[in-house]
């Protein structure tokens, strides 16, 4: 069984992509079981969903070192992360910031030296707005972050490509695609690189 953790903020499409990979399992033959925790409904509250998948899942709850992936949408939601992430469990991480409201309004500051400690943690982070831009959208960042996680599921191809185009609205089918193909080629590229 896997566990995968997903967390960002309202409005960076977390849910939308704890979906497609819940789908993308079913399609490959895999149980699954979702929980989703939303924060405020607006751009800005912590919103993250547990997934659980695997031939036989009792619960998708993850407890502390239990969740084989993380895939966080922004750094201080993946630093959050760290803690439900299992030794030699894999972080996905998009590179960009979202400053808190506490840290806005001055009543917190911001973690120190946070790109040191999540490559400490060997997070992969991803230029993921940055590729979604690219492939058409900034929204697409979600998926491109999704391509670049996807060898760590093992699905099949075609059960990825067949829950993005199910799940994404129908006018975003093709810049999706393209943000996935984007995601993938960057993982494939950065492990070739630290491989040498």
């Amino acid at each position: 069984m896997k566990k995968i953790l997903l967390c960002g903020v309202g409005g960076q499409g977390t849910i939308l992509a704890a979906n497609i990979v819940a789908d993308a399992a079913v399609r490959s033959g895999q149980e699954v079981k979702v929980s989703e925790i939303h924060g405020m409904a607006q751009r800005g509250g912590a919103v993250s969903t547990m997934i659980a998948i695997g031939s036989d899942v009792a619960s998708m709850v993850i407890g502390d070192g239990e969740a084989d992936i993380a895939i966080a949408f922004e750094k201080i939601e993946a630093l959050r992360a760290l803690p439900s992430l299992r030794q030699g469990g894999t972080l996905v991480v998009n590179d960009e910031l979202i400053k808190p409201a506490s840290v806005l309004t001055g009543r917190a500051s911001m973690p120190d030296d946070m790109d040191g400690t999540l490559a400490s943690a060997g997070a992969l982070i991803v230029p993921a707005e940055a590729a979604a831009r690219e492939a058409g959208s900034p929204k697409a960042a979600n998926v491109v972050l999704l391509g670049a996680a996807s060898e760590l599921f093992g699905f099949p191809e075609d059960a990825w490509a067949e829950a993005v185009r199910a799940n994404v609205p129908p006018k975003t089918v093709d810049v999706n695609v393209r943000a996935f193909a984007a995601g993938q080629g960057f993982a494939s590229e950065h492990i070739q690189e630290a491989q040498r």
